[in-house]
């Protein structure tokens, strides 16, 4: 299964970014979305260190709620 992370663009140098998800930033590379102009401020979609989308705030917010949830139910099977 693949998970893309949904992170906020914190500062952009050519075709790096610094993006922050949950408090943890990591360096992401922007080369897969060197046709969409993206800024300071954007959410990503990130998978294995790449940038592979562009996504709103919104969508960010809801798929952050779904993972939360998925981990809370995944911590409630194993205390079963």
């Amino acid at each position: 299964m693949c998970l893309g992370i949904p992170m906020k663009i914190l500062a952009i140098d050519q075709f790096m970014a610094r993006c922050e998800a949950k408090g943890i930033e990591r360096d992401v590379s922007l080369f897969m979305l060197q046709d969409e102009p993206v800024e300071v401020g954007d959410y990503v979609v990130v998978h294995v260190g790449y940038a592979i989308q562009k996504m709103s705030e919104a969508e960010a917010i809801i798929a952050w709620q779904v993972y939360d949830e998925m981990l809370s139910l995944d911590e409630q099977t194993q205390v079963e």
